[in-house]
């Protein structure tokens, strides 16, 4: 099960080629808050208006979305390498100009000609670092999410840093740094086959027309007026220098990369998708609020931006979640499909909010914004038993192949069928497994159990969606998925252990895999549930240990964890002394 984690090299100790695009993705996710604390600098320097320097968030979100409708049309004849190489061509192009720029409207022109880069980067960084990962999907969204956290924290700080010698100097910073990555992938990435089939230009148009697709779509995109009036116009009531503001946003930074990374898996995985989205949105609404009456006020206004943090970072990462789980498209069509309606309304927000305070006041586009996040809470009400259904386990048979022992293969039921031949009441055991190296261990585990007492096993793995921070990639198919199943029945068959095989499909994240396989273990009566251990501490551990946690927490079994890393051999360990462990 890729859910337990029990990968043996961490997922940290990677190809260089995945640290080249792990390098790649920093600086684009920089690129969210590099540019807020030079926003006043660039109004100041080049006598333009704040509604007009909005017009940089503006053009390069606008665009970003419009072409976000053709990076898979792109990416399925190209190939996922190239079309990132392109991506990263053209933010060291645009950026660099953006930088070299002599008037506002320039940098806004250039600003656009990198929303397209963006946008071809967004597509395919997740796909090729996944690609090229070793140790599995959890390692390679380990590695990803731990991108996305390190470049919104340390983008506003390196912002505000480099604008204090020169409103330039952000801008040519990007450049240079993308450049690096961009000479990284094109050296150490291997190139990589070309899907199956093609996308078609309207793919992602089509997808919209599922209901629950387009609902979570527009709530995003509601969120996203409230994200980004508060990104793109907050920094100008605050009057404060770069660095000064490049401190605020990193703190702000701190906030949405720990709760989209550590926050937003622990809320979905007690709550559900729609309570924590319903809870979070009302709670960032709130904050918003504080903003727009206290606009004037620093001392308020400074606290809350910081604040805000918060609900942005999970809201990212659930939305991102919701739009899986509800999606009845290919991942990547329907990532590009919900990224083109959001970016709409991250595009807008910051040049509405700079018109409506010439035409009203400042405190007006912050009450827009909150009234926003409640027209959000609205739409995504009318889709709630849409979310339901779709978090519900589906399960799978999977069949099993002929052992080349002489043992009978390993026999397929039903779930909560009991026609496996077991001892009468016969214990059940759950063995989840994934394609780790540790999964053996855990087979050979469970095999041991049902032999010392005429048990039954269950193998059971879990078919995750690839989806960290706000991206989708396609994930593990079916067909791999259960080959890694049939090779597991296999080896139980070997010791002429009864089994049973099944697929859990569709858990949208490593703690909901553990709760699925928690459930399914107490619908068939497990006494015991085996596992792998997460075999790597410190981050990664907090990042993947969801998975056992939920399982812990949901299910009525015993629980065996088999640790590669403890004294003494398996095959020479009595199994009591692996139940004592």
């Amino acid at each position: 099960m890729s859910g337990t984690h029990g990968s043996v090299a961490s997922p940290f100790r990677q190809p260089k080629a995945v640290f080249a695009v792990a390098l790649a993705c920093v600086v684009s996710f920089m690129g969210i808050g590099l540019v807020d604390p030079i926003l006043p600098a660039i109004s100041h320097q080049l006598h333009a208006s704040p509604s007009e320097v909005t017009l940089l968030f503006t053009s390069y979100l606008v665009v970003t979305a419009v072409a976000m409708l053709i990076t898979n049309w792109v990416s399925s004849r190209l190939g996922a390498k190239k079309t990132l190489i392109a991506g990263l061509i053209l933010i060291v192009v645009f950026s660099a100009l953006a930088g070299a720029a002599p008037s506002i409207n320039a940098i806004i022109g250039f600003r656009a000609g990198w929303g397209v880069g963006n946008a071809l980067f967004i597509a395919t960084s997740l796909a090729v670092i996944v690609a090229s990962a070793s140790g599995g999907f959890a390692g390679a969204i380990v590695l990803y999410e731990t991108a996305l956290g390190v470049g919104i924290a340390i983008g506003p700080l390196l912002g505000g840093t480099l604008g204090e010698i020169s409103w330039r100097g952000p801008f040519f910073g990007v450049s240079v740094l993308m450049a690096i990555a961009l000479i990284a992938t094109v050296v150490l990435v291997e190139p990589t086959p070309k899907p199956a089939h093609k996308t078609s230009l309207s793919a992602p148009l089509r997808a919209l027309r599922h209901r629950g697709l387009l609902t979570m779509s527009l709530t995003a995109l509601c969120y996203n007026w409230g994200f980004f009036t508060v990104l793109g116009y907050a920094p100008f009531p605050m009057n404060l220098s770069p660095i000064k503001l490049g401190l605020v946003f990193t703190g702000w930074g701190i906030f949405v990369a720990l709760f989209a990374v550590f926050g937003a898996p622990r809320l979905q995985a007690t709550f559900g998708i729609a309570k924590t989205m319903y809870a979070n949105l009302a709670a960032f609404a709130v904050v918003v609020l504080v903003i727009a009456i206290w606009t004037t006020d620093r001392a308020v206004l400074i606290p809350a931006v910081i604040i805000s943090g918060i609900f942005i970072g999970i809201n990212n990462t659930v939305t991102t979640q919701a739009v899986m789980t509800v999606s009845p498209v290919e991942k990547p069509v329907a990532s590009a499909a919900y990224s083109f309606v959001r970016f709409i309304g991250g595009g807008l927000a910051p040049y509405a909010a700079g018109r409506l305070v010439l035409a009203v006041n400042i405190h007006f586009p912050f009450f827009i914004a909150a009234g926003a996040l409640v027209l959000g809470i609205v739409i995504l009400s009318t889709a709630r038993h849409l979310l339901t259904e779709a978090e519900r386990v589906q399960a799978e048979q999977v069949t099993a192949t002929a052992a080349a022992s002489p043992a009978p293969a390993a026999a397929l039921v039903p779930v909560g069928g009991n026609a496996l031949p077991g001892e009468p009441g016969a214990s059940v055991i759950l063995a989840a497994i994934d394609d780790s190296p540790i999964a053996a261990l855990v087979t050979e585990a469970a095999a041991r159990l049902a032999t010392g007492n005429g048990g039954v096993v269950h193998l059971v793995h879990t078919q995750e969606d690839v989806t960290a921070g706000d991206a989708g990639a396609e994930g593990e198919d079916l067909e791999t998925a259960r080959a890694v199943v049939r090779e597991h029945l296999d080896r139980l068959a070997a010791h002429h252990v009864p089994a049973e095989g099944q697929l859990l499909r569709h858990a949208p994240d490593h703690g909901t895999a553990g709760r699925m396989v928690a459930e399914y273990a107490n619908t068939i009566g497990a006494s015991t549930i085996v596992i792998g251990a997460p075999s790597h501490g410190g981050l990664p551990a907090l990042m993947e240990g969801s998975a056992s946690r939920e399982i812990w927490r949901h299910t009525k079994s015993n629980v065996l964890v088999i640790n590669p890393d403890a004294p003494g051999a398996l095959g020479q360990t009595p199994v009591a002394e692996l139940l004592r462990g």
